[in-house]
C-alpha cells in the first residue's frame, strides 16, 4: 500500500471516529440502561409476589379457611372443587382483591394436597396444581418463573401454616411474562425519545469536531505543501551551489594557467554578458584549454582533502562544461569517500564519449549500488549543515540529457569504479 493511499485512508479513519465513538457508547449506554431496566422490573416483580405471597399466608382467615379444608381430602383420594366450595366463596373475593390491589395476575390458594381452592379460571379450582408444590408443601418457599395454565409467569409460593406451625396448604402469586414485556417496551418507549435526543446532541458534537478536525488537516496540507515546495527549492539551490563550486574551480584552473581571456571566454559561455569584456575577442573556450584547466582544478580539488589524481584522457576528447561536470563530481565524490589516490580516464568515439573514475577508497556496498545516484543520498557525514547527496544526482542527470549511462563497481585500485558513456558535444 503506497503511503499516500495509506495517509488518505488513516485521514478518514480519524475523520470518521469520533461519530463511530459516539454511536458505540450511545448504543452501549442504551443496552446498559435496558438492562438495567429490565432487571430492576423483574426484582421489583419478584420483591412484590413475594411479598404479597407472604403476607396472604399469613393472614388468619386464609389460615383459618384453609386449616377447615385439612379432612376434605387425602393423597391417595384428593379433595376436588365440590369439596372445597366452602372454602373457595371465602377465600376467592380475597384473593382477587389482593390479585387487583397488588397488579398481579392472579394469586393461588391451596389444600395440603397442592389443590386449588382459588384461581381465576373456574375451570382449574379444585384441581392439583402441577407445577413446583412438593417442596412448598414440605416448607421450602419457591421463585421463579414456571408454565402453567395461564402461561408462563414468575411466581412466588410460600407454605400456609397452621398455629402450630404444621403446613396446611401454599399461597401462590403470579405475573405472566407477557405482562413483564409489556412492562420492559414501556421502558424503552419512555427510553427511546432520551436516546434519540442524545443521537441528535451526539451527531452534532461529533460533526463539529469532524468539521474541527477536517480544517486542522486542511491547514496541515497547506504547511505540508508548503514544506515540499521549501524542499523542492532547496535542492535546487544545493544543485546550483555544487556546478557553481565546479565552474569556479575551472575558472580558477584557466586563471592559473596564465590564460585570463580563456577564463573569460569560459564565462562568456556559461552566462553571456554584452560589453563586459571589450578586448576580449568573444570567442568561445576552446576545448584543449578547457581540458587543461578541468585537470587543474580536479587536482587542486583532491590535492586539499589529501588525494591524488591521475589523467588519461583523450586529446581529441570534445570537453565542454557538462563533461567538466560529470568528471568534477565524480573525481571529488572519490576523494570525499576517503581515496588517496584517484584515476581519471576518457576516451574519444567520435559522437559518443567513454570515461570512467577509479579510486583507492572503501568502495560502494553491492547493497546501496542502486541508491548512490539519489538526491540527497550519502555515506558521508554531513557537517555542513547544506545536505549532500548532490554530485551523483547531478552526474546522472547529465549523462541522461546527453542519451548516455553510468554503472558503478569494483576498481582495481581497490575502491570503486564509475564507468559512464553519452554523446559527443560535436
Amino acid at each position: 500500500m503506497s503511503f499516500r493511499r495509506r495517509h488518505r485512508l488513516i485521514r478518514l479513519a480519524l475523520l470518521l471516529l469520533p461519530s463511530a465513538i459516539t454511536l458505540a457508547s450511545l448504543t452501549v449506554t442504551v443496552v446498559v440502561a435496558l438492562s438495567l431496566q429490565e432487571s430492576s422490573i423483574r426484582e421489583g416483580i419478584a420483591a412484590r409476589v413475594q411479598s404479597v405471597a407472604t403476607s396472604i399466608a399469613g393472614l388468619p382467615d386464609v389460615r383459618a379457611a384453609v386449616e377447615a379444608t385439612k379432612n376434605e381430602g387425602t393423597p391417595a383420594d384428593p379433595a376436588d372443587a365440590a369439596d372445597l366450595a366452602e372454602a373457595t366463596a371465602r377465600l376467592q373475593p380475597i384473593a382477587e382483591l389482593v390479585a387487583q390491589a397488588a397488579d398481579v395476575y392472579y394469586v393461588v390458594i391451596t389444600d395440603d394436597e397442592g389443590v386449588r381452592i382459588t384461581h381465576p379460571l373456574v375451570s382449574e379450582r379444585g384441581v392439583r396444581v402441577s407445577t413446583t408444590n412438593r417442596s412448598v408443601l414440605d416448607g421450602t418457599p419457591f421463585l421463579g418463573t414456571e408454565t402453567g395454565p395461564s402461561g408462563s409467569s414468575l411466581r412466588a409460593k410460600v407454605p400456609v401454616r397452621s398455629d402450630d406451625g404444621d403446613v396446611i396448604g401454599m399461597v401462590a402469586v403470579g405475573v405472566l411474562e407477557s405482562d413483564i414485556s409489556a412492562q420492559r417496551a414501556a421502558a424503552l418507549a419512555a427510553l427511546l425519545p432520551w436516546a434519540v435526543g442524545a443521537l441528535i446532541v451526539g451527531t452534532l458534537a461529533s460533526s463539529l469536531l469532524t468539521a474541527a478536525v477536517e480544517r486542522r488537516f486542511r491547514r496541515l496540507d497547506g504547511l505540508a505543501s508548503e514544506h515540499a515546495q521549501m524542499q523542492r527549492t532547496t535542492a535546487a539551490l544545493r544543485e546550483q551551489s555544487h556546478e557553481f563550486t565546479t565552474r569556479l574551480h575551472v575558472i580558477h584552473g584557466l586563471v592559473s594557467r596564465g590564460d585570463p581571456s580563456e577564463a573569460l571566454g569560459y564565462i562568456e559561455d556559461l552566462a553571456p554578458v554584452t560589453g563586459a569584456n571589450p578586448d576580449a575577442d568573444g570567442s568561445a573556450t576552446d576545448a584543449p584549454a578547457l581540458r587543461e584547466a578541468t585537470m587543474h582544478a580536479i587536482r587542486a580539488d583532491l590535492l586539499s582533502v589529501g588525494a591524488q589524481v591521475e589523467f588519461d584522457i583523450d586529446q581529441e576528447a570534445a570537453f565542454d562544461d557538462e563533461l567538466v561536470s560529470v568528471l568534477a563530481n565524480l573525481c571529488r565524490n572519490a576523494g570525499e569517500a576517503g581515496a588517496t589516490r584517484v584515476r581519471c580516464a576518457v576516451r574519444d568515439h567520435g559522437d559518443r564519449l567513454s570515461g570512467s573514475v577509479d579510486d583507492d577508497g572503501p568502495g560502494v556496498d553491492p547493497r546501496a549500488a542502486s541508491r548512490v545516484f539519489t538526491m540527497g543520498y550519502s555515506s558521508k557525514p554531513d557537517r555542513s549543515g547544506w545536505g549532500r547527496g548532490v554530485g551523483l544526482h547531478l552526474v546522472r542527470r547529465i549523462l541522461t540529457s546527453r542519451d548516455g549511462t553510468i554503472e558503478v563497481g569494483s576498481s582495481s585500485l581497490g575502491g570503486a569504479r564509475f564507468s559512464f558513456e553519452m554523446a559527443s558535444s560535436r
